[in-house]
């Protein structure tokens, strides 16, 4: 029988991530060597990841980091998925979201293509997740990559489970005034879900089809021609406070709007990112 215990067991899960039994199997195969043991399960996990390319990956985490540039702050923030919670909360795959996060980040990278190929220490992003992904018996994906650059950039993180790393992660970039409220508002983000930062930034397609639907459905109420057109812009303005950040009722004091809690300390934003695992 091979000599190990139950500690080793424990440390080797992880390290890797692998289940219970497929870690006894590599250390009964290794004689106990645990980094043997390793190498098995990481073959192993090269041959099944390839099997498992079309697995659904919509547990992960979101990650971000906040770094200080020429005329102010970028913030890089990053989806990577896995296919099963247990992987994406064990130390070897916070660690990989670690890694990718601060490789992504130096290299000025703002999509998954620039991402995946990112240097870190002398290999790709793309190789190094391949390589997890083969010793944590997963298929891993790096979902999505966002930047922003503004003079001040808030960032705020949000676990929706205790047991789980955080799944929700929101950047404002703000100008310096801005950065007074930023927590308040990258909080409202996280909770409430905007789509657009102003209503410049929704398509015109979109706003013409919501009209449309205003006009409609006060038609079919009945609503007296004469009153449709107040009617109309009523509904489309439910719709910009639904899908607009500057629009919406602030979650902390939904007395006032995200517009009007900055211009209260005379500040502006510019842009936002929210990233949700899975959606």
């Amino acid at each position: 029988m091979a000599n190990y215990t139950a500690a080793d067991i424990k440390a080797l899960r992880e390290r890797t991530g692998a289940g219970m039994l497929d870690v006894k199997k590599a250390l009964d195969e290794a004689d106990g060597n645990a980094e043997k043991a390793l190498e098995i399960i990481r073959i192993k996990g090269l041959k099944g990841v390839s099997k498992r390319e079309g697995n659904a990956t919509s547990e992960g985490l979101v990650a971000l980091v906040v770094t200080a540039v020429d005329g102010g702050e970028v913030g890089t923030v990053v989806e990577l998925n896995s296919e099963t919670d247990f992987v994406a909360k064990s130390d070897a795959f916070i660690a990989l979201a670690d890694r990718v996060l601060n490789a992504v980040a130096a290299s000025g990278a703002a999509d998954v293509e620039a991402g995946l190929a990112a240097d870190v220490d002398g290999e790709t992003v793309a190789e190094l997740v391949a390589s997890t992904a083969a010793t944590l018996g997963e298929k891993i994906v790096l979902r999505r990559v966002a930047r922003v650059a503004a003079p001040k950039v808030t960032s705020y993180l949000h676990r929706t489970s205790k047991d789980l790393p955080p799944s929700i992660g929101v950047l404002i970039g703000t100008d310096e005034a801005g950065a007074a409220v930023g927590k308040d508002i990258a909080q409202h983000i996280a909770a409430m879900s905007p789509t657009f930062l102003s209503r410049e930034d929704v398509p015109e397609e979109t706003v013409a089809n919501e009209r449309r639907i205003a006009e409609e459905t006060s038609r079919n109420e009945g609503k007296p021609e004469a009153a449709l057109p107040k009617i109309i812009e009523g509904r489309l303005g439910g719709f910009f406070k639904d899908v607009v950040l500057l629009e919406q009722p602030l979650a902390k004091d939904p007395k006032k709007s995200v517009k009007k809690t900055l211009e209260e300390v005379g500040g502006t934003a510019t842009e936002f990112v929210r990233f949700r695992v899975g959606s």
